[in-house]
């Protein structure tokens, strides 16, 4: 057995482009302004099967998610909406099914709310209660304010996250989608592996809500909770690659990765609201690789794994750094950093393989586990700090991501991703992973 001590590397980038235009908004509620499904009964309900939680399923009430972006059809055309059981725009509802604007397909019980920005040219459109509830730009509360930090059900996991309404079903699952391991004791460790905390240290705070989803090929857990276990707790299982890795960094010539270990992840199914054509969440990774194992074998990943796959992308993955390689110990987004003589900061310690400018210092990662390198004193871990990702969306069509994390080649040393903020946006655009605002 080899026991890998950990040093973390940092250099983050991002690929893809952002919603064009857009500003994406926060969270969504699971009750909210009340919705209901085409029969006019609004559902809320959650089950959870198999051992540990490994699968639940929900059907959520509308209301409580909120986007930005314009509202209304516009374009000048007149519409005449009939009688109360007619549709005259088309979008599912009539107005005895609770459609409080008949002429308008972007409004309808199926919709969120939308807040009121100005467009590229600067006009503002009017308020709009988009969504039919009654009340107009007023926002459905967090959903994530009483979740249980072990929870086992994953739809727990996807409120936390912000996302609350709108999703069908959620599942644990390892990296290549399949169901957590069977044997009870590898199913115990991979359980540690997910978490809801309400932070990371004092500086990493929920991005939305009180509460964030905390995925770990280790313990999902705060340095000093009774179940954590520092930097090199392996699980005992491994398992395969999402479709389309492990994929190699370019700038670690001649390194090939090995099958992932100690995988957690969480898939969550939605069903867009009608309005929506764009979703995006913040995550922030953190890894005890940096900065001793930087260009090896020991490649340990964060995906998210988007299905049905996005136009002009081969593999579902829709997080990347600013060179278009996955989120992982080797990328360009790494500068939450620190090393003895400062930046830049030579990895491996005291060699020249590679350097980080560590831009970001090492705020990130006081009062967290990855504040200090185990082997090399005066150098931290490393970590991202937060970063964004948008895809785009149908409206009122399904969709999954996978969010997963896990190392590589072993099941030592290990790595960690916070996330937080899911947004739907009504403006369209293409995938991108950047520093948010």
């Amino acid at each position: 057995m080899r026991i890998r001590l950990p040093s973390f590397r940092t250099s983050f980038t991002v690929l893809g482009t952002l919603f064009v235009g857009s500003a994406l908004v926060a969270a969504c509620a699971e009750s909210g302004g009340g919705a209901s499904d085409p029969s006019g009964t609004a559902a809320a309900t959650s089950t959870t099967t198999g051992a540990g939680g490994a699968t639940s399923s929900s059907s959520s009430g509308q209301g409580g998610d909120i986007i930005s972006g314009p509202t209304g059809t516009g374009g000048g055309t007149t519409c005449s909406p009939g009688t109360n059981d007619d549709d005259a725009d088309s979008d599912g509802y009539t107005e005895n099914e609770g459609d409080c604007n008949d002429c308008d397909a972007l409004v309808s019980p199926d919709a969120v709310e939308v807040i009121a920005e100005p467009d590229d040219m600067g006009n503002v459109p009017p308020p709009a209660d988009e969504d039919c509830d009654g009340k107009i730009d007023v926002l459905a509360p967090p959903c994530d304010g009483a979740l249980v930090k072990d929870s086992p059900d994953p739809m727990d996991a996807a409120r936390a996250i912000g996302a609350c309404a709108y999703v069908t079903k959620a599942t644990w699952v390892q990296a290549d989608g399949l169901p957590p391991p069977n044997d009870p004791t590898k199913l115990a460790n991979y359980h540690l592996g997910h978490g809801i905390l309400n932070d990371l240290g004092a500086n990493n705070p929920a991005r939305e809500g009180t509460q964030i989803l905390v995925l770990s090929s280790g313990t999902a857990r705060q340095e000093g909770d009774a179940e954590y276990v520092h930097r090199n707790f392996d699980k005992g299982y491994q398992g395969n690659a999402p479709f389309g890795f492990p994929k190699e960094s370019p700038s670690c010539p001649g390194v090939t990765t090995d099958a992932p270990h100690d995988a957690a992840g969480l898939e969550v199914e939605f069903k867009a609201p009608s309005n929506a054509k764009g979703v995006s969440f913040d995550f922030n990774f953190f890894t005890f690789e940096w900065p001793k194992f930087i260009c090896t074998e020991f490649n340990d990943f964060f995906v998210a794994i988007m299905s049905p796959i996005p136009m002009g992308q081969t593999d579902g993955n829709i997080s990347f750094d600013q060179q278009a390689n996955p989120i992982s110990v080797n990328n360009a987004f790494l500068q939450s950093c620190g090393c003895p003589a400062g930046p830049p900061c030579a990895v491996p310690p005291g060699a020249a393989l590679k350097s980080f400018d560590c831009t970001l210092g090492k705020t990130v990662l006081q009062g967290t586990d990855f504040d200090a390198d185990d082997t090399n004193p005066g150098w931290t871990n490393g970590a991202t700090d937060w970063l964004r990702t948008t895809a785009p969306v149908t409206p009122s069509a399904k969709f999954t991501i996978r969010f997963t994390t896990y190392d590589s080649s072993d099941g030592f040393v290990d790595s960690t991703v916070l996330i937080d903020n899911w947004k739907w946006s009504a403006k369209p655009g293409t995938i991108k992973t950047d520093i948010p605002d």
